[in-house]
């Protein structure tokens, strides 16, 4: 199977003789192996790991994404962040825990964000409301 792996800045991976494939989604851990039906699905923050041919295993961190499988022998993985690693241990440990990190601050800025918004429309609502205008309450 072939295996590529893009960010929005480069394409980290681009293999020919990928055997088989672990990935992570919502529902849990799955496996790829050639001739797969046609598949997509929003991965989660998590390994993904793959072995070739030869029977060697490659490892790559990803700060979840989508993954997509064509043909039975396509599988292409988009994702915003993601680090290739020999050491699977580290990757998991480091890596992972710095995602994870990364996407908690984006979550409280989200809540943030959404909180500045609702008042801003209260806001406006209260000078909406018949009589504002005459200073009526």
């Amino acid at each position: 199977m072939k295996l590529k792996i893009t960010t929005p800045l480069a394409i980290l991976t681009d293999e020919e003789n990928v055997v088989s494939l672990r990935a992570e989604d919502a529902s849990g851990g799955f496996g790829i192996l050639t001739n797969h039906a046609d598949f997509l699905t929003s991965l989660a923050i998590s390994v993904v790991s793959w072995k070739r041919h030869d029977g060697s295993a490659r490892y790559c961190a990803v700060r979840g994404g989508i993954l997509a499988v064509t043909g039975g022998r396509e599988i292409a993985i988009a994702t915003r962040e993601a680090v290739l690693g020999e050491d699977l241990t580290r990757l998991e440990q480091d890596i992972l825990a710095s995602f994870r990190s990364a996407e908690d601050i984006n979550r409280v800025e989200h809540v943030e964000q959404a909180r500045l918004q609702l008042s801003a429309i209260r806001q406006i609502m209260r000078h909406l409301r018949p009589g504002a205008r005459r200073g009526l309450p």
